[in-house]
């Protein structure tokens, strides 16, 4: 996210357009708005009052309530936190690892990118939301074992995007020349391979930043992310169906909407961030790749 925050500082507005800088600025206005949310709503999210239940909204519930009676503002503020903290820590956990795996296996070569190709391949038949789903079956739910799940599941698409931009930039004369000068293989990594593809990882991690969003959101809506009574949007969308069949969709609309314009702002800007103007650029692999989820490519 860091990564993503300084290559917007740098850009030319002209860059993403009206398109991706509309997307920036729902992220940013995202992350102000769960960083101030016991500012903007004093209600507890977890405190019931049943007498107000599906109750319309009046001063102080902008939103109105809950089918226990608890105060929807408070609890899409809330909820906002864990939905967004999720994704982060997957996104953090997976591109540190794939990185890791993809500069090894391109730089050394042989055995070890054969090692590695077949490990990935054995990684790649478990789909990230069924993964999640076994982990908080076996270990309890809980969103550190969804997060841990969910990071494990995502780094051979990373590494195997990130392999092939290594072994781009690994055959450059740059990369011959700096070895020539006796400059060591962690030296040459660090130092320039690895700024080198950071546009790239960028890109990818606001991409991947969706779709651990919506993957997580899914394990919670079944009951092992995120444990009711706790705000979170997944398990708002869940406790709201029965409201829906009472003609009161308001928690399922607005978790759900959330989850919707986020996911579709970080897909905006990591398209932006992958190509550029719009127009064909560098980083085209992002434009077919996509994360499996639910055994579909």
């Amino acid at each position: 996210m860091t990564a993503v925050i300084a290559l917007l500082g740098r850009s030319r507005p002209s860059r993403f357009g009206p398109l991706g800088t509309t997307a920036a600025i729902v992220i940013v206005a995202a992350v102000a708005l769960s960083a101030l949310g016991p500012a903007l709503s004093s209600a507890d999210p977890n405190a019931s009052d049943f007498a107000s239940a599906y109750a319309a909204p009046g001063a102080g519930h902008p939103l109105g309530y809950d089918g226990q009676g608890r105060d929807l503002l408070a609890r899409l503020l809330t909820g906002s936190r864990t939905s967004l903290l999720g994704p982060l820590w997957v996104v953090a956990l997976s591109m540190t690892a794939g990185t890791i795996i993809a500069i090894a296996a391109a730089w050394i070569g042989g055995w070890l990118d054969s090692v590695v190709s077949a490990a990935l391949d054995v990684v790649f038949a478990f789909p990230g939301v069924l993964l999640a789903m076994l982990v908080a079956a076996v270990f309890g739910p809980g969103l550190s074992a969804a997060v841990l799940a969910l990071s494990v599941a995502y780094v051979p698409y990373i590494a195997r995007l990130l392999r092939s931009a290594a072994l781009a930039e690994r055959r450059k004369a740059y990369v011959q020349a700096l070895e020539v000068q006796g400059l060591g293989a962690v030296a040459i990594c660090l130092r320039h391979l690895v700024p080198n593809l950071i546009p790239l990882i960028a890109a990818q991690a606001t991409l991947f930043f969706g779709y651990a969003m919506v993957d997580l959101a899914i394990v919670s809506y079944f009951g092992l992310g995120v444990r009711p009574p706790d705000a979170d949007w997944g398990v708002m969308v869940a406790g709201g169906q029965s409201g829906v069949l009472q003609g009161y969709p308001a928690e399922s609309l607005l978790a759900g909407g959330c989850i919707v314009v986020l996911v579709v702002a970080f897909n905006v800007l990591g398209e932006r961030l992958s190509d550029g103007s719009g127009q064909g650029g560098t980083f085209g692999p992002s434009r077919w790749w996509r994360p499996r989820r639910g055994g579909a490519a």
